[in-house]
């Protein structure tokens, strides 16, 4: 059995979303401490759809609107047809939890039909990094 690798990308609240280079049907966990722009949400959600995120998972400000953006950037994907399981977002909201239990359930149930997700990528959108910290209380929880 493969590792999981954990990657972590920090953003600004005016970021542009860099290309992502080696990933593939990833998770994400959008870790949400700055308001973003209603437009930077909506080219992110696009960028993470168009980069092979399969499992999103939205802890922070504005978790609903996060989760409905990406949502709506996969059915977009595929022009609001029938989505395939192969091409499948699931995208959960975990506002009302503590980050630590987001963080364990990436790890522990977060799960996609299609895709074995062995890459996590923490996705965290503030005005400062925070990847020890962050990367550690993945690895804990």
């Amino acid at each position: 059995m493969q590792k999981p690798v954990i990657r972590y990308l920090h953003l600004t609240p005016d970021s542009d979303f860099p290309a992502l280079e080696g990933l593939s049907q990833f998770k994400a966990v959008l870790v949400v401490e700055a308001d973003v722009a209603e437009m930077t949400m909506w080219d992110t959600s696009r960028a993470l759809v168009a980069a092979g995120c399969a499992y999103a998972l939205v802890w922070g400000k504005e978790c609903e609107s996060w989760r409905e953006a990406i949502e709506d950037a996969s059915l977009e994907a595929v022009n609001y047809e029938d989505v395939p399981d192969e091409q499948l977002v699931i995208v959960t909201a975990h506002e009302e939890e503590e980050l630590s239990e987001a963080f364990w359930f990436a790890q522990h149930r977060a799960v996609h039909p299609a895709h074995e997700l062995r890459e996590t990528l923490i996705l965290h959108i503030a005005d400062t990094p925070r990847r020890e910290e962050l990367e550690e209380e993945y690895r804990d929880a």
